[in-house]
């Protein structure tokens, strides 16, 4: 496939799938596999940094007001609930980090998260039935969220929003509770991963050429674009919809990889 169709298509992918809890990482190395693509770690920077600034848009007011004061004292508890989060996951990513700690990008280990995560999906939904989730976050609510991303982290195919959203969910959350504090959550995450991850390239490999930084261009773009309208569909559809659908996706997906790779 031409370098340039593949550079949109990887920007839809990843702008789609990095913010529904489906796993980009886990749809976009299935993809390597079964095409056969060499992806460049600058280029999966560049597509991640893409859905990072759709997201940052979507909530750049929400936050402004919680910096300023806007949301008075609740606003300035959930900011430091998010920093706190954000915090677990730093110390724990970098923990893991030094250890060693993650599976292999293989298909089966994806394959695995993608259908075990499903199946949690439809009893986090399932729990809902029977409890109504709460509004209101609390500190070791949002402690659990943090920690929580470390699967995703780990466990490739696992999903940074599935995970932080099911931790939600199962800690009494209600579903667009734990949905925007799961997206709030990625903005410092992924910044972090996005500026940590770029400079090791850099000083693994160097500058890239010109033609690598205009596919990481597109491929940026085209991930901002997709990333924004399935981020404002997300939000609006979960106020009023269950996420089983993600659940059945996610369980058929995972079967189908199992019998291909068996």
């Amino acid at each position: 496939m031409n370098n340039w169709i593949m550079t949109v298509v990887l920007g839809v992918v990843e702008g789609i799938t990095e913010f529904l809890p489906i796993s980009s990482t886990g749809h976009l190395l299935l993809m390597g596999h079964l095409f056969a693509l060499q992806r460049s770690e600058l280029f999966t920077i560049g597509i991640q940094s893409g859905a990072l600034l759709a997201v940052l848009l979507i909530y750049a007011p929400r936050l402004k007001a919680m910096v300023v004061g806007e949301e008075g004292q609740k606003g300035k508890a959930y900011l430091k609930k998010l920093g706190a989060a954000f915090m677990v996951t730093a110390v724990l990513g970098l923990t893991a980090s030094e250890m060693g700690l993650k599976l292999p990008d293989s298909p089966r280990p994806i394959a695995w998260a993608l259908l075990v995560g499903g199946v949690l999906i439809w009893l986090a939904e399932r729990r809902l039935l029977l409890h109504r989730g709460k509004e209101d976050l609390g500190w070791w609510v949002a402690l659990v969220i943090g920690a929580s991303q470390m699967l995703a982290a780990v466990f490739p195919g696992t999903s940074r929003s599935g995970a932080t959203i099911l931790a939600g969910m199962f800690c009494g959350l209600s579903r667009t509770a734990a949905t925007d504090f799961s997206f709030l959550l990625g903005i410092p995450t992924l910044l972090a991963a996005c500026a940590l991850s770029f400079y090791r390239q850099l000083k693994a490999t160097g500058v890239p050429v010109q033609e690598e930084w205009m596919h990481l261009g597109l491929g940026l773009a085209v991930s901002a674009i997709t990333a924004y309208f399935a981020v404002k569909w997300l939000l609006g559809y979960v106020r009023t919809n269950t996420l089983i659908p993600f659940a059945w996706y996610r369980i058929g997906m995972g079967l189908v990889w199992l019998w291909m790779v068996k």
